[in-house]
């Protein structure tokens, strides 16, 4: 996307792209999309009108349950509240013992509610302590419009987040490993014999998609934030609010599409290139400067890039191969992109005194003889 550009002090050159395709009209009521890579929005709708997000609620359930030192075998016990939660379930029944693995898998892939509520009980310890954790952990990760009344994401008043504080909720949860490994997986067995199956239908069906979280209720509509890494990007879409489970497939996998398509990776700093030629005197070739590391960067193919070279109108010999000489920075708009220093590609030794009273007296006789001609 940027042309090369010769300069003495320093340049700039603006390079536009070919326009693309607008943002699809979607049917969910909030969405947004971004660049996990460089943090850039790519598009968003009412990404901070606070909404309910239903079983979206469970990352952060189980992250706070993940910083309690949960150990994969704790031994849970299943109160008589936590059992009776109802809907989406494992079925588990009162003073029933089961791991701390098992719930973190119901309540990642099955989504069930009483797997979330059995964290929370176990870990807050009680839920009204577990939930006050959980809006603690919101503050400190500044989810701004977020807050919490249940840890499964069940319909309540004050029960509220946005399309943004859940892309940011997801990035943090998908740090662990845990969540990572459980939020990809299709299916899965715990100790009850019990064979659990996610509610995430792009997976394994739209190239690239790790995860993350669906979420359904009556209040929230149907709801989903996923990850999609693939040819290089790594991208995260929250669609809040679809009417239906078909249209928050069509929805997310669309705005996905269009993502994965305004995007590409790029060497935004080039490897090998020559940058400027920099005059070395006494006669000899220009030093090329090349950048000292190439740099490639996510980069939006309907934006433009500003390319600024800084290097000396000359320089003193000797000159050594990785002599730091001049900069290169890359914006898009007006946030930096890239920069690297800018080295000698070859090196040039200072002549002798022999060399110098040669070059000199060459070019004395070149001007006497330009008084001739």
């Amino acid at each position: 996307m940027v042309k090369p550009v010769i300069a003495a002090a320093a340049a700039s050159l603006v390079v536009a792209a070919p326009a693309y395709a607008s943002v699809p009209s979607v049917g969910a009521r909030a969405y947004f999309i971004v660049d996990a890579t460089t943090g850039d929005v790519l598009a968003q709708k009412n990404a901070d009108r606070q909404l309910p997000i239903a079983s979206i609620t469970k990352l952060m359930t189980v992250h706070v349950a993940l910083q309690s030192r949960l150990a994969l075998d704790d031994p849970v016990v299943v109160r008589r509240a936590v059992a009776a939660v109802g809907e989406s379930s494992i079925d588990l029944r009162p003073g029933q013992r089961i791991s701390a693995g098992d719930l973190l898998k119901g309540a990642l892939i099955q989504s069930a509610n009483d797997a979330a509520d059995a964290l929370a009980d176990r870990y807050g310890p009680g839920e009204t302590a577990f939930v006050a954790r959980m809006n603690a952990e919101a503050r400190r990760l500044h989810l701004t419009h977020t807050h919490f009344a249940r840890p499964d994401g069940l319909d309540a008043p004050g029960h509220v987040s946005t399309a943004r504080d859940v892309t940011r909720l997801a990035q943090v949860a998908m740090r662990s490993s845990i969540v990572r490994m459980l939020v990809r997986r299709r299916a899965a067995t715990i100790a009850t014999g019990r064979t659990l199956h996610t509610w995430n239908d792009l997976l394994g069906e739209f190239r690239g998609l790790d995860g993350v979280k669906t979420g359904h209720t009556g209040g929230a509509g149907w709801c989903e934030v996923a990850e999609v890494k693939r040819d290089g990007l790594d991208l995260y879409a929250t669609v809040l609010g679809s009417p239906s489970r078909g249209q928050r497939n069509s929805d997310l996998a669309a705005l996905l599409r269009w993502a994965t398509a305004i995007e590409r990776p790029a060497w935004v700093v080039a490897p090998g290139r020559v940058y400027v030629r920099v005059p070395a005197g006494y006669g000899h070739p220009a030093v090329p400067l090349v950048a000292q590391r190439a740099v490639a960067r996510p980069i939006r193919t309907d934006a433009a890039l500003t390319e600024r070279i800084t290097a000396p109108a000359a320089v003193s010999l000797p000159v050594h191969r990785g002599d730091r000489l001049g900069e290169v920075r890359i914006y898009s708009g007006r946030r930096l992109l890239a920069r690297q220093p800018l080295v000698a590609a070859r090196a040039v030794a200072r002549p002798g005194l022999a060399g110098r009273v040669g070059f000199y007296t060459g070019r004395t006789f070149s001007h006497i003889g330009s008084w001739f001609t």
